[in-house]
């Protein structure tokens, strides 16, 4: 039978769980280069740009300094994405069958 109190705790242990990992997303940081370095990226575990350090020679060509941060961005996306689903799925994997019964 099905228990509306263990799920109701159940909600509550997984809101928990999803307040821990995004501060602990948070607290991590992915940093990127393109360009041969010309151009490098640090955002957070929340997608956030936390610093941006571009190299005076890529200053010379607008177009190129376009593609080097819009190459950046995507690749410190991709990064953070995949490490929020990563967490997210150990999270997940940690709490067993929560509704209960056999496979």
């Amino acid at each position: 039978m099905f228990d509306m109190g263990q799920m109701g705790k159940m909600l509550e242990g997984m809101q928990e769980n999803a307040e821990k990992l995004k501060g602990e997303l948070a607290s991590k940081s992915y940093s990127v280069k393109t360009g041969g370095g010309l151009v490098e990226l640090t955002v957070n575990g929340n997608g956030e740009i936390i610093d941006l350090v571009i190299d005076d020679t890529a200053l010379i060509d607008k177009d190129m300094l376009q593609i080097l941060l819009i190459g950046a961005i995507n690749d410190a996306n991709k990064m953070v994405q995949q490490n929020q689903q990563s967490s997210a799925m150990n999270m997940l994997g940690g709490m067993g069958n929560p509704f209960g019964g056999t496979k």
